[in-house]
């Protein structure tokens, strides 16, 4: 059947399952060409030999239609579009939403950090937005410092798929950062790492200026001697 339903609610979703080729029993059928030409009446063992000749399905589209019914086409191209256009779908219901990854201590392990991070870079791919949330216990709040340390290490991490839409934030004993998503071509760097762009309207430094070519920077000038002046004789 084309439709799920759930009783007293409706149509839910509609299937992909249609039957098609060999499982079609009844006969004649309503045939639509691969080129959706309609052919009308045409007996089913007809409508599945003019759909082999041009190597495609016979799929009953419209099962409940007297006669059913029944398209030309490849069946199972088909199938991976409507899927497709399912998944899509079902992404851009989710998106827009703020998504809260808790860090529960400045002290987080590589791994469980890494972890975090892929969750983060999933939430972002779908158009979510991530706030992360570090919570500083005891002593901690002595050493702001590492969960600074920590959220660049996460932003660098994250660089080609977000900005920063609020940065590093006290809030009492948590500090919070929000990213939002931001796709860039891939081998783009952050700013101010090595290779990194400069800026439009940047200028390198002048002492940096050949530092790339291995052009060695001139000695510096050497002072000249002070001249005392010489004792007047008589």
């Amino acid at each position: 059947m084309p439709f799920l339903r759930d009783e007293g609610l409706g149509v839910r979703a509609i299937s992909t399952n249609f039957r098609h080729n060999e499982q079609i029993r009844i006969s004649p059928v309503f045939l639509i060409d691969e080129k959706e030409v309609k052919i009308g009446s045409t007996p089913t063992n007809e409508a599945l030999r003019r759909a082999r000749e041009v190597g495609l399905d016979l799929v009953e589209v419209a099962p409940t239609a007297r006669p059913p019914v029944c398209r030309i086409m490849d069946y199972g191209k088909w199938r991976y579009q409507q899927q497709k256009k399912e998944d899509r779908s079902r992404a851009s219901s989710r998106a827009g939403q703020l998504k809260e990854l808790k860090l529960k201590t400045v002290r987080i392990g590589d791994h469980d950090l890494m972890i975090k991070i892929n969750h983060a870079k999933e939430f972002l791919k779908e158009g979510n937005k991530v706030q992360f949330t570090l919570q500083f216990k005891g002593r901690e709040m002595a050493h702001l410092e590492l969960g600074r340390t920590l959220f660049s290490k996460i932003k660098t991490e994250l660089f080609l798929v977000s900005k920063v839409e609020r940065d590093a934030k006290m809030e009492g004993r948590r500090m919070t950062l929000v990213l939002q998503p931001d796709h860039k071509a891939p081998g783009t760097k952050p700013p101010g790492s090595p290779g990194a762009t400069v800026p439009a309207g940047g200028r390198p430094s002048p002492m940096g200026a050949g530092s790339r070519l291995n052009i060695p920077a001139p000695a510096p000038a050497a002072a000249a001697p002070v001249q005392r002046p010489e004792p007047a004789t008589r």
